[in-house]
């Protein structure tokens, strides 16, 4: 994955009409970084850095929090380092790793191995093809998966507009059909 990729994200809940759908983009200027600007329907940008989340939105104060409050983020800021760097080792330190498929087409499941994250996050499951992540499928512990489009399933996606089909373009790179 690039220092920056495009992503679509669509979240579903009992409470919304129907299904909220973000697009921005993910970026890590350095090791210790990552950044997911959001940038419709509204626009974020979250910042994860040495611990801290840093939220901020136009026209409202910037918050900031620990990333100890919020596990699943903290977790998201490893994965990501560690699938950049190619670092298996650190990976494994965090979750207990199924790999499945060929180079051409392949996911990796990735289950918490720390029990206050797994209270919260059952798995993140990542497909894609060759050295690009098409998808991540974050599965809770309570509640519905939402799924994330990467790289050029984002950019499918988003040349699609609201009709795009998001879970056909994250099977798209699921070896399970």
């Amino acid at each position: 994955m690039p220092a920056a990729t495009p992503f679509v994200e669509v979240r579903e809940s009992p409470m919304l009409k129907s299904p909220l759908r973000l697009e921005g983009e993910y970026r890590r200027p350095d090791a210790g970084t990552l950044v997911r600007e959001v940038r419709k329907p509204y626009v974020e940008t979250t910042t994860l850095r040495d611990g801290q989340a840093t939220l901020a939105r136009a026209g409202k104060p910037e918050r900031r929090f620990a990333l100890s409050r919020a596990p699943e983020l903290a977790a998201l800021q490893n994965s990501f380092g560690a699938l950049l760097a190619g670092d298996a080792t650190a990976l494994r330190a965090h979750y207990t790793l199924d790999a499945q498929g060929t180079r051409e087409r392949w996911a990796l499941r990735l289950v918490p191995r720390d029990r206050k994250l797994a209270a919260r996050l059952r798995d993140l499951v990542l497909y894609g093809s060759g050295d690009e992540l098409h998808c991540i499928v974050t599965t809770p512990a309570k509640g519905d998966a939402q799924r994330t489009l990467m790289g050029s399933a984002a950019e499918a996606a988003t040349r699609a507009g609201e009709t795009a089909d998001i879970a056909a373009l994250c099977r798209d790179g699921d070896i399970a059909g």
